[in-house]
């Protein structure tokens, strides 16, 4: 359904050092743009090929109107982890690197009984979640 998600930063170094090791906890890498055009003030996560004809990816930028960031009320972004140790690992990540707990990593059974899951803010309040399950 997605090809890219994108998530406006009022810093983007802060932004990106954030999220790669965030990002690094759910095995996704820095998308490789450095012989793109265009492409100075963005950082992305994810797949990025064939200058974007193949793109899954989470990218970040200063907002394009030149306005400040601002995050949506309601707003979230679901990651998917493959185990429960991804979603541990996503949550300690962030909250070392400058994010905030909006809720530590758990059974969420009124999402169903397998449904393990971690929420977190980066450092310009969007609020992210890494999504596990898989059972144990």
């Amino acid at each position: 359904m997605f090809t890219y998600l994108m998530l406006g930063t009022n810093d983007l170094p802060r932004a990106a050092a954030f999220y790669d090791p965030v990002m690094a906890a759910l095995g996704h890498a820095r998308c490789d743009i450095e012989d793109d055009d265009g492409w100075d003030d963005l950082v992305g996560w994810g797949r990025y090929a064939d200058e974007g004809r193949v793109e899954l990816a989470l990218w970040l930028c200063k907002p394009f109107n030149g306005q400040p960031a601002s995050t949506g009320n309601g707003t979230m972004i679901a990651l998917a982890a493959s185990n429960r140790a991804q979603v541990d690992a996503f949550h300690a990540v962030a909250l070392a690197h400058g994010g905030s707990s909006e809720g530590a990593p758990g059974l969420r059974p009124h999402y169903g009984p397998d449904f393990y899951v971690a929420y977190v803010r980066d450092p310009d309040g969007n609020k992210l979640a890494a999504v596990c399950r898989a059972t144990g």
